[in-house]
């Protein structure tokens, strides 16, 4: 606090009952929100507003008057108050960093007006913008979400390709009592050696096997149960036909 140099009795006696205090002495205020300034007083004093200054000396600036000189995006908390002092200073911006003062003015008997008091002075300062945990949250799941939708985008696009460089599905024939035979693709599609089926049919000993067309046979031949002596000449060995017959897509 600080006393003007030449005080009367009367004001001297009223100053030894005068109060200010200005409670904040660091505030960190993030850009774009709302600056809260406390100043209360007690007790008489000589007539003379009550300012807010940003700094002291000759280079301060006066960001709140009492007599109605404030900027534009100070208010009052308590509009009309004689004791609280407490200023809002809206949209916060970086050049509002600085130190304020809530200041007490009397007026002399020459007109001119001298601080009379003053508070230890809120030092203001930039707070950086933290991350919402809601939004991190949304961004995470966020993130899932387009990960899944690109694995099921991969997997999709590799299922076509696939379909489309095997047109004939694989498949398998049974050849009676022999093993199965697989059909790796139809009779006649272009790019596929027609030489793959003569080749896995020629291991069967008793296969034959044919070609007409578009259409694949195959025939086996197995000995039949003895037949009765009766029904059958010696020295002939019955035999059974079957044919299957798959046409070419």
């Amino acid at each position: 606090t600080s006393l003007p140099r030449t005080l009367t009795p009367g004001r001297l006696l009223a100053a030894q009952g005068f109060e200010l205090q200005q409670p904040q002495k660091k505030v960190a205020v993030a850009v774009g929100e709302m600056l809260t300034l406390n100043c209360t007083t007690s007790g008489f004093a000589a007539p003379g507003p009550v300012r807010w200054l940003k700094g002291l000396g000759s280079g301060n600036k006066t960001v709140y008057d009492q007599r109605g000189d404030s900027l534009p995006r100070v208010t009052r908390a308590l509009v009309g108050s004689d004791t609280d002092f407490t200023i809002h200073i809206r949209n916060f911006e970086p050049n509002d960093v600085g130190t304020y003062y809530c200041v007490k003015f009397t007026k002399e008997s020459n007109g001119k007006e001298e601080m009379f008091r003053h508070g230890s002075g809120t030092e203001v300062s930039v707070r950086e913008t933290a991350l919402v945990p809601g939004v991190v949250a949304a961004a995470v799941v966020l993130c899932f979400l387009l990960l899944g939708l690109f694995v099921a985008l991969c997997m999709y696009r590799r299922k076509r390709q696939g379909r489309a460089g095997s047109p004939c599905p694989a498949g398998t024939v049974a050849m009676g009592s022999f093993s199965s035979v697989p059909l790796q693709c139809c009779a006649g599609t272009p790019g596929t050696p027609s030489e793959v089926l003569d080749r896995e049919s020629s291991h069967l000993p008793s296969q034959q096997s044919s070609k007409e067309g578009n259409d694949i046979h195959y025939a086996d031949l197995q000995p039949l149960p003895p037949a009765p002596r009766r029904s059958r000449s010696s020295g002939t060995a019955p035999t059974e036909y079957a044919s299957l017959r798959v046409a070419a897509k």
